[in-house]
Formats: C-alpha cells, sequence, structure tokens
C-alpha cells in the first residue's frame, strides 16, 4: 500500500516536471484541459524521452505547438506522431529543437547529471523515471528546466551546475512548485 501511494506520487509529480510552463495562462475550458492533459501524457510516455531532453507545448484550439529542446532527431519526430494521432488534434506545428551531436556535451550531461542527482537533497529523485530537474546541454550552455520543491533546491541544482568544469553558462528555469501552482490559481 505504501509503495503504491509513493508511486502513484511519483507519477503525478512526473507530469509537473514534464511540463513546467503553461504556454498560456488562466483557466482553460475542459475540452482544452482534457486536451492539454492528452498531450502531455503522450509525451510523457515517449520511450526515449529522459533528463536531457525537455519538451513544452501550447494549444490553441485543434492546434498543438511543439516546442523544447531533445537529443535525438527520433524523438522529435515521435512526439509528432503520438500528438497527431489524438482525438480533437487537427494541426501540429512542430518547433521542437535537435541539439548539436557534440561528444563534449555528452560528457558534460553525465557530470551535470553526477553533480546534480548526488547532492543529497536530489539523491532520491535521481531513480525516478522522469526526475525533476531536466539538464539541457547545448554548446557547453546548460539550461536548468522543470519543478522543484523549494527555492533551495532551485538554488543548489544551479550551484551544483556552476560547479561542473567545462560550463560556459547556466540558465536557471525550475520552477518552485508552491508558486506555481499560486500562478495556475491565478493568485
Amino acid at each position: 500500500m505504501k509503495t503504491e501511494s509513493l508511486l502513484r506520487v511519483l507519477w503525478m509529480l512526473s507530469l509537473l516536471v514534464v511540463f513546467p510552463s503553461r504556454a498560456f495562462s488562466g483557466a482553460a475550458d475542459a475540452p482544452a484541459g482534457r486536451l492539454e492533459n492528452q498531450v502531455r501524457r503522450a509525451l510523457i510516455q515517449l520511450p526515449f524521452y529522459g533528463m536531457f531532453d525537455h519538451f513544452q507545448f501550447r494549444v490553441e484550439g485543434s492546434e498543438i505547438t511543439l516546442m523544447g529542446k531533445v537529443t535525438r532527431p527520433t524523438l522529435k519526430s515521435d512526439a509528432e506522431r503520438v500528438v497527431g494521432k489524438i482525438e480533437g488534434v487537427e494541426r501540429v506545428v512542430n518547433r521542437v529543437e535537435v541539439l548539436p551531436l557534440s561528444p563534449q556535451d555528452d560528457r558534460m550531461r553525465l557530470r551535470l547529471q553526477a553533480a546534480i542527482y548526488g547532492h543529497s537533497l536530489f539523491q532520491t529523485s535521481a531513480f525516478w523515471s522522469l526526475p525533476p530537474v531536466h539538464l539541457v546541454v547545448e554548446n557547453g550552455n546548460v539550461t536548468l528546466e522543470g519543478v522543484v520543491a523549494g527555492r533551495m533546491h532551485k538554488t543548489i541544482a544551479e550551484l551544483q551546475a556552476n560547479s561542473v568544469d567545462g560550463v560556459f553558462s547556466v540558465k536557471n528555469n525550475l520552477q518552485i512548485e508552491k508558486e506555481r501552482k499560486k500562478e495556475k490559481a491565478g493568485l
């Protein structure tokens, strides 16, 4: 029972992590909210989607605009394909960028993963199927994406990323869970 509850909480948190920022604000009507949830679910279930990739999307009627950065070209096309199959979606605009192939960036991704998820604040979340901090690395520049529990988590993630040799810059786009909830509620 305890394990089942923990898995349910982790699954719900993974939904928050994948899409940390909504491209629109305000309350969505029921059909748009349902479509948004279906798109989110379809993207989360992509087999090669991981902590080094980041998706965002915008729902405008029956048109879905995909955004973000991924490490594999097939992930970009798979995202477009699965979203296009969702009932009610008439058009998919795919603005997802494929990150350039770079052995240096690949090594940096692994060092960043070890630095951030090796810290005691993040150790337990390192084993989630979709960890809270996504590490987008492009030509030595790092962007942290996702939703974390508190301001300390956000700060520690940035400090850990900045401590990795070879990192040129760190852009911290991490959102704090409580602040995000207030924003959604319109407070």
